[in-house]
């Protein structure tokens, strides 16, 4: 099944299914801290704080009531981020760092009072000032100034969600950021970075698989033991053969037998 629209259906039939004998509250098997990208205007400039000059880079991590696309143990399904998400982690201070493409040395953070997080009614914003002298610094916001660097990501932890009443959007009403990080990302055509999450991208290349791939493919996949064949209907038996119409009239021995008496009263 490779049409999108026919394997997010029946991603739900089963969510749906799985749900009525066990409480659903998260995803299942969906990335515990996923790396979400979404599309951002970022702004660098050069400031002066504190008596010392910085670039301040500000844009918004997260865009709240934008569904993006997901999968979890069942498939596709579309997630949403609240607005109102936020605004527990932040009242309690998280401790956040800036990073870039979440590696790396961080550049800011909440803890050195560099880096400030924001939400409202767009997304999750944050605005973060970075040393000038460091060579990493340098090479993300020539980057950004060059438009080499478009989207911007956070890491989180769900704490509270629910399900749409068919199973196929699930929306965070609540997140946690503490111990986690924001930052630019380089642009990717898919925003997330699971194995689960690439399924589509990787369904859509199963027929243009070369033939010892595709063979490879097959082999590991009939090894999984929690893939059971597909039912087939039993075939329909075949019809049966006609007998044969029961032999009318006299037979060639019997004809053989009387022709001889004949013969002999003649």
């Amino acid at each position: 099944m490779t049409d999108l629209s026919g394997l997010r259906a029946a991603a739900a039939a089963e969510r749906a299914a799985a749900a009525r004998s066990a409480t659903m509250t998260l995803p299942r098997d969906r990335p515990e801290a996923p790396e979400v990208r979404f599309a951002s205007h970022l702004r660098a400039k050069k400031v002066e704080r504190d008596g010392q000059q910085w670039f301040e880079v500000e844009g918004y991590a997260s865009a709240f009531e934008r569904g993006y696309e997901m999968y979890d143990w069942y498939g596709p399904y579309t997630e949403i981020v609240s607005v109102g998400a936020a605004d527990k982690t932040l009242e309690a201070s998280p401790e956040v760092v800036f990073r870039f493409n979440h590696a790396g040395t961080p550049m800011a953070g909440t803890k050195n009072g560099r880096l400030e997080l924001w939400a409202d009614d767009t997304g999750l914003g944050q605005r973060a000032w970075l040393n000038p002298k460091r060579s990493d610094v340098q090479l993300l916001v020539q980057a950004i100034e060059d438009d080499d660097v478009r989207e911007q990501s956070f890491m989180f932890r769900i704490t509270s969600g629910h399900w749409s009443p068919d199973y196929t959007e699930y929306r965070i009403d609540a997140f946690d950021l503490d111990r986690g990080d924001v930052g630019p990302v380089t642009y990717g055509a898919n925003p997330h970075t699971s194995i689960s999450a690439r399924s589509g991208e990787l369904l859509a290349e199963i027929p243009n698989l070369p033939p010892l791939v595709a063979r490879e493919a097959y082999t590991l996949l009939s090894q999984r033991a929690d893939l059971a064949a597909p039912s087939r209907p039993a075939p329909a038996p075949a019809p049966a053969a006609p007998s044969a119409p029961a032999a009318t009239g006299r037979s060639i021995a019997m004809i053989r037998t009387q022709l001889l008496v004949e013969d002999e009263d003649d």
